[in-house]
């Protein structure tokens, strides 16, 4: 029975997805496996010698000691994509809401409720509809930084929008530029796009290279009446340049799903409360790939969409049941696998088939055996230096 304790609330879809047979879902489980968790922060102390895996049905994983997890073993998933429909069709709102007067106009004509003759009333309308006069995006040029799950849609979204696009991605996966519509111009130098853009939207993780990349240099390198959207990272645009571009000419409007203080209120700013990925349709997406994700891995030691672990996936042998699995996390340091390997062969252990891979610091390895080891043959392996977990699926 594997044991996996949830926090928050999980889309309904997502759970169904685990059987009543071999599963133990819920807040109050104790001794997991496998936390399944949305926006709730973890704290490190919950990463504990039972735990094997973490979950986060979303993309962003700054809520997870993701350190501490590597350290220990334990691997933690991601559900990229689940939610790029829903966020792109909340930058398209954005890029509207920044190029006609829509919130203003909506202000103003639920302001006149005092008026109860609708001739009146249209006059009025007809008369201040001009204070609310925008452009249209058709034909403007949106520049895409990050070019990954949701910057693809929202790219091949503008372009059916009759917008011209042009994308920056140094770290543009293989899979990902197949996704990538043809039309999409490829730019290599992140100031020329910001530099020939009407609009640019942000599609980035934070890390070290992201965290405000959007600065006082590249505000300066934009054009006069650039409208900047956020769904992203609050930590992409630095707040201080921002502070300035929105004082200048350069920056006509910041459109962003993380609202801060000091923004509150500014005439040129609209901002969201984080509801990019805020559907019905993209939690349960995101909770049944979450779900899908974790089933594989505690039954089969697959991993797909982890950010601390390599990608790997062993099929099942025909006739499984005469076989049995062990995962093995490590150190990625020389000559591991011969020590497994060593320890399996002088147990009389017959190897059937294998899978390793690495990733930065760490190391994964699947294997399949004859039969199943003993107990002194797993703690030989799980006492090899460097070896960092051992399980026995």
């Amino acid at each position: 029975m594997h044991k996996i304790q949830t926090f928050n609330a999980i889309s309904p879809r997502g759970l169904n997805r685990f059987s009543n047979d071999n599963y133990e879902v819920g807040a109050e489980v104790s001794e997991a496996e496998a936390i399944l968790l949305r926006s709730h922060k973890l704290d490190a102390a919950a990463i504990n010698g039972n735990l094997r895996a973490v979950a986060r049905a979303g993309a962003g994983v700054n809520n997870v000691p993701v350190q501490e997890c590597t350290d220990q073993g334990v691997v933690v998933f991601n559900t990229p994509g689940a939610n790029a429909n829903a966020v792109k069709e909340l930058v398209l709102c954005g890029l509207l809401l920044a190029s006609r007067g829509i919130i203003p106009g909506i202000q103003f004509a639920s302001t006149q409720n005092g008026i109860g003759d609708y001739g009146e009333l249209s006059k009025l309308m007809e008369q201040e509809k001009k204070r609310f006069k925008g452009s249209e995006i058709a034909g403007k040029t949106l520049g895409v930084i990050g070019l990954g799950a949701i910057g693809s849609l929202v790219a091949d979204m503008a372009i059916k929008l009759g917008m011209k696009v042009q994308g920056f991605d140094p770290a543009l996966s293989v899979d990902a530029a197949w996704r990538l519509p043809s039309q999409v111009k490829r730019i290599e130098n992140l100031t020329s796009l910001v530099a020939s853009s009407d609009f640019i939207t942000l599609h980035l993780p934070v890390l070290d290279s992201t965290r405000n990349l959007i600065d006082a240099a590249m505000f300066s390198a934009m054009r006069e009446g650039t409208c900047l959207l956020n769904f992203a990272r609050d930590e992409i645009v630095d707040s201080a340049a921002l502070a300035d571009a929105l004082e200048g000419d350069k920056l006509r409007c910041y459109v962003s799903d993380f609202p801060r203080p000091e923004l509150m209120g500014h005439a040129k700013v609209i901002s969201m409360p984080h509801i990019g990925a805020s559907t019905a349709e993209a939690e349960e997406n995101c909770a049944i790939m979450a779900a899908d994700q974790l089933m594989d891995f505690l039954e089969n030691g697959n991993i797909r969409n982890s950010v601390n672990f390599p990608a790997l996936s062993l099929d099942r042998a025909v006739d499984a049941e005469k076989c049995t699995r062990i995962a093995i996390s490590n150190k990625n340091v020389p000559k591991m696998l011969g020590q497994i390997l060593s320890v399996l062969a002088d147990q009389n252990i017959n190897v059937i088939d294998m899978i390793n891979k690495s990733r930065d610091e760490v190391a994964y390895n699947l294997i399949d055996l004859e039969s199943v080891p003993s107990e002194s043959a797993i703690q030989a392996i799980a006492d090899i230096e460097d070896v960092i977990k051992v399980t026995l699926l």
